[in-house]
């Protein structure tokens, strides 16, 4: 579906736009359907604002669930080859599906304390960032509080949003 147009989503069916943009935040279909009720979009940074929007309001027990949808970094499921299309792509442009066995034990022991200390993953743009970036933040971010880390989760989240919806839409040059 990559290149579609904002006259091109606008026009897409409840059905279809709630399939397109199911998964641009991670394993949330509940976003599009929020999203979707915003039409007509004038144009894709429009779009884009209407799931800002609906990470915005949401409580901060809801954001929990959102953060909590995300899989580990270089984890569990992307050893098994079971992270979802999108997240599979994003976890290898950042190298993190090609670790050295140290990078990977480090990772796992980082992700492990941050997700017991939080109670949801580590959540960077693995796009906007590569394996050094990626363990620098787990251990940076392992010090702040889990109210600073809900926010930073949600923001990242939110640039991860932007860059799916680009995936699948047209950029007008808007964003």
């Amino acid at each position: 579906m990559a290149g579609l147009t904002i006259p091109e989503v606008n026009a897409l069916g409840k059905e279809q736009f709630d399939a397109v943009f199911a998964n641009v935040i991670e394993l949330c279909t509940d976003a599009a359907v929020q999203a979707q009720k915003k039409k007509p979009f004038k144009d894709v940074r429009e779009l884009c604002e209407a799931f800002v929007q609906y990470l915005d309001n949401l409580t901060e027990a809801e954001k929990l669930v959102i953060l909590q949808l995300h899989p580990d970094l270089a984890g569990r499921l992307a050893a098994q080859g079971a992270l979802t299309r999108e997240s599979s792509e994003e976890q290898r442009s950042a190298g993190l599906l090609d670790l050295s066995s140290e990078q990977m034990e480090t990772i796992n022991i980082r992700n492990q304390n941050y997700r017991e200390k939080f109670g949801f993953p580590f959540i960077i743009c693995a796009r906007l960032n590569k394996v050094q970036s990626i363990i620098e933040g787990l251990q940076r971010r392992f010090n702040n509080s889990k109210e600073q880390e809900i926010s930073i989760g949600i923001d990242e989240v939110k640039k991860i949003c932007r860059l799916r919806i680009l995936d699948i839409v047209e950029n007008d040059g808007s964003v």
